[in-house]
């Protein structure tokens, strides 16, 4: 086929000799099949980011830093600038990410070669040859469905340890290879310690391969390995072989309510010993002479009432003779009349 014109550079210094076939294409990129010196391999080309749309970016790329002040003030500005700079740092946060988890051995497509928005990596083949299919198209026995758990949450056990949260796995980002199944799809991935959601998309991410494998091996669903791993990386205890149970203990330690009413009381103590500021005392009067007033109008109010109720009945006063109040509404009427001619 046609050399598309992202792959023209890569094509024209040698690196690609030609293009077989597109794979796929997403939200993200394409990717094409292309044949290298090396043999064949996967281009992946990023899009524009007017072409493209990401769904809370923002919780992906918390703790990434920018060492350039000018370029930090344009992404968070959101100028031309700032959104070129940003779409490079999403897509460097990919090729980082492929490389740093190969190195940790984590079964990720081997990063090649980055350059002009193009990544060139490994090249994930199936039983015949051909292109791996996803996990998705992949119909599982149960005996597979359990090994495959046990694979894949080992796979995030590794991740973790190197200090990478995937962020977005999930059936859709797992590749079927023939020696083992292989994790894609890395521009999300984020740093475990510098993210504070880090914890949200791991538990996420261990959640959603227990949730779909947990069709074809059902008692997966009733597994805790994100909690079990999370609580291990916490305290430093997560080492790539740690055993795992798939059980959570929660803590039952009760909650010392006698010291924290102490240090409340304490404080409230010592807040009054200190001498109030001039704006206090006026504040403080204020509000005593506001209490006060209120005091004062609810002593007249009982006062009033008091003397309603001791006040002889309506039935024991002299009845008004029938019709004299319409009376005096027809003739107060014929005086303003009078008035206003």
């Amino acid at each position: 086929m046609n050399v598309p014109a992202p792959l023209r550079p890569l094509f024209d210094d040698g690196i690609i000799l030609s293009v077989v076939r597109p794979l796929m294409s997403g939200k993200e990129a394409s990717v094409f099949i292309v044949e290298t010196r090396e043999g064949r391999c996967v281009a992946k080309v990023y899009k524009e980011a007017n072409n493209r749309s990401f769904r809370q970016r923002a919780a992906y790329s918390e703790g990434r830093t920018v060492r350039n002040t000018r370029q930090q003030r344009a992404m968070a500005k959101g100028s031309r600038y700032g959104k070129e700079l940003l779409e490079a740092e999403w897509q460097q946060a990919e090729v980082s990410a492929l490389f740093r988890l190969h190195a940790a051995g984590v079964r990720v497509p081997a990063p090649f070669h980055y350059s002009d928005n193009v990544l060139l990596m490994e090249m994930i083949k199936g039983e015949d040859g051909t292109p791996a299919p996803r996990l998705w198209d992949v119909r599982l026995e149960y005996d597979e469905a359990r090994d495959l758990h046990t694979h894949l949450v080992r796979q995030t056990v590794r991740m973790l340890c190197a200090g990478m949260v995937h962020g977005d796995l999930s059936e859709y980002n797992i590749l079927m290879a023939v020696d083992g199944p292989v994790i894609i799809d890395l521009p999300q991935a984020s740093d475990a310690a510098h993210n504070q959601n880090s914890e949200r998309l791991f538990l996420r991410d261990v959640n959603n391969l227990k949730h779909y494998l947990g069709r074809f091996a059902p008692e997966l669903k009733r597994s805790q390995y994100g909690r079990e791993i999370w609580d291990l990386y916490r305290n430093g205890q997560l080492q790539p072989e740690s055993p795992l149970t798939g059980r959570s203990r929660k803590k039952r330690r009760k909650a010392d309510t006698a010291s924290v009413i102490a240090e409340i009381q304490a404080a409230a103590q010592e807040a009054s010993d200190k001498p109030l500021s001039a704006y206090q005392e006026k504040k403080q009067r204020k509000i005593a002479e506001a209490i006060a007033e209120a005091e004062r109008t609810a002593e007249r109010d009982a006062r009033r009432a008091k003397e309603r109720a001791e006040r002889p009945e309506s039935k024991d006063r002299p009845d008004k003779p029938e019709g004299e109040a319409p009376k005096r509404r027809r003739r107060r009427r014929r005086r303003r009349r009078r008035r206003q001619d």
